[in-house]
């Protein structure tokens, strides 16, 4: 789907997208000896579970959360799920809301294969530094914030919105439009950068929004 050149005379702030946008990331949930890694892990807080068994109480807990959901694209807060299986697998009495957030951060660690931030994207927050900025992203605060502070993204945005924060993921209006209020802006006073045309640039562009792939934006503003 091709693309007029922005017309900045319209643009009063930008909202991105974070993975494979921003950050470049590969990750593997369904590698057995992540999970070998975090029941060893879980044993140390208190929490005896076998590495299949989390496994597959992770994946179904995760499902039977978002089959709950009238939603059309519902989410789930992972670090309530890993709080559940605290509760349910524990050895002793355990802190289950303290641990949840700590499962899910060492959850992401073990699966994480490939993690970094595009230089291209860092020069394009720079260029655009001037305008209020956000990021729409289908993902977990839990984490998800840990790393956009890990390679130094977070002061760049002025609203950063996860998936989990609202309980739907994009393509979903909702999660765009909770950004845009957190800016102040209208729909058609903003610009989505993104990487996917099904999650990104058609429904934002739907609403309103100006819209531009994320290798079409590096080159527009010569980073």
């Amino acid at each position: 789907m091709s693309q007029a050149p922005v017309d900045f005379t319209r643009v009063r702030a930008v909202l991105f997208d974070c993975y494979d946008t921003l950050l470049d990331i590969s990750t593997d949930e369904g590698s057995l000896p992540a999970y070998q890694t975090l029941s060893t892990w879980a044993a140390y807080q208190g929490v005896r579970i076998a590495p299949e068994d989390l496994r597959d109480e992770y994946r179904r807990r995760v499902a039977w959360t978002m089959a709950q959901s009238t939603d059309a694209h519902p989410e789930v807060r992972v670090e309530e799920i890993f709080a559940g299986i605290c509760r349910d697998y524990a050895a002793w009495s355990v802190d289950e809301t303290i641990l949840g957030v700590l499962f899910a951060r060492s959850f992401r660690a073990a699966t994480v294969r490939r993690l970094g931030a595009f230089p291209r994207s860092r020069r394009l927050l720079s260029a655009l530094y001037s305008y209020p900025l956000g990021v729409v992203s289908n993902g977990q605060r839990v984490f998800s914030e840990v790393e956009l502070r890990m390679f130094g993204l977070a002061p760049f945005f002025q609203a950063v919105i996860f998936s989990s924060d609202v309980g739907c993921k994009k393509p979903d209006d909702r999660i765009f439009q909770v950004a845009l209020r957190r800016l102040g802006v209208e729909p058609g006073e903003a610009l989505f950068i993104g990487d996917s045309m099904a999650n990104d640039i058609i429904p934002a562009r739907r609403l309103g929004m100006q819209a531009v792939p994320i290798r079409e934006a590096w080159p527009l503003f010569s980073v």
